[in-house]
Parts: structure tokens; C-alpha cells; sequence
């Protein structure tokens, strides 16, 4: 049986969220469209969302300019430094990243690296 790219993303995402499930630690899950990224801070046992942000946000589309450049590195960069500053804000230091079965590459990797350098631990 042949799986959907969809399916197979999907597959990988279940994979690593069974291994941070078992660290106990508060997990950075990102998730991207062709339009947009999307940043959230889920607590240990995965029944709160301690702090979000993405593109969408009103801010942040001041911040980028121009209307529909939420889907660039750049973009991906300002949403890792933003995430950072709202996690350790309500009070999380070290969190696991869930990158969600998308591979460690473009936006998914400047946000990861955008969120290390405003000081979260993973």
C-alpha cells in the first residue's frame, strides 16, 4: 500500500511525538503551509498550549511588510525569536522540538535556530 506524502509526514510526526512524549518535557511544535509557519509551546502532558505564534499574527505582518511574505526563512527566523521570548515569558526554559515530520531544512531550520539563539534549550 502506497501512503500519501501527507500520510507519510504524518507517520514521522506520531514517531517523535511518542519519544518527547516519554522525556515529559514541554515540546516546540511547528507546523508550516505554503503561506504561513506556525509556532506552539504545548505543555508535558500535551493539554495546554503555553504559547503560540505565527505568521498570521497582525504584528508580525507589520514586522515582515509586505502581505504574503509569512513563508519565507526570514519570516521563519522572526517567528523563532518571537516564540522564544513568549515561552520563557511563561516560564519555559527547555522544551523538545517537534518539527511535526517536516524535515530540518529551510524555514523549519531558521526557526529552530531563531529560537536557540533568544535562549530556548532543545
Amino acid at each position: 500500500m502506497m501512503l500519501t506524502k501527507k500520510e507519510q509526514r504524518l507517520r514521522r510526526a506520531r514517531q517523535t511525538r511518542i519519544r518527547i512524549a516519554k522525556q515529559g518535557i514541554a515540546r516546540l511544535t511547528v507546523s508550516r503551509t505554503n503561506l504561513h509557519i506556525y509556532a506552539q509551546v504545548i505543555s508535558e502532558c500535551g493539554q495546554k498550549v503555553l504559547a503560540a505564534a505565527s505568521t498570521v499574527e497582525v504584528d508580525v505582518r507589520k514586522d515582515l511588510g509586505i502581505v504574503g511574505k509569512g513563508a519565507t526563512v526570514a519570516a521563519a527566523a522572526l517567528i523563532g525569536k518571537r516564540i522564544a521570548e513568549k515561552a520563557k515569558s511563561a516560564g519555559v526554559e527547555k522544551v523538545a522540538f517537534d518539527r511535526s515530520g517536516f524535515a530540518y531544512h529551510g524555514r523549519v531550520k531558521a526557526l529552530a535556530e531563531a529560537a536557540r539563539e533568544a535562549g530556548l534549550q532543545f
